[in-house]
């Protein structure tokens, strides 16, 4: 995979803190940081998460 803009980058909930998710986004097109709803199994029900520094 050398040559690509894309990084992994791991998902944790903003109300427990734990880290959920692990998935992979584009640097150069999205650089700021990612925030999508998605299902936390620790809070059970659906949070903001947010890609982790």
């Amino acid at each position: 995979m050398a040559g690509t803009a894309r990084t992994q980058v791991i998902l944790i909930c903003s109300e427990c803190k734990e880290q959920n998710y692990f998935t992979d986004k584009n640097k150069k097109l999205h650089p700021d940081r990612m925030e999508v709803k998605k299902y936390c199994p620790t809070c059970k029900k659906t949070t903001v998460h947010r890609e982790k520094k």
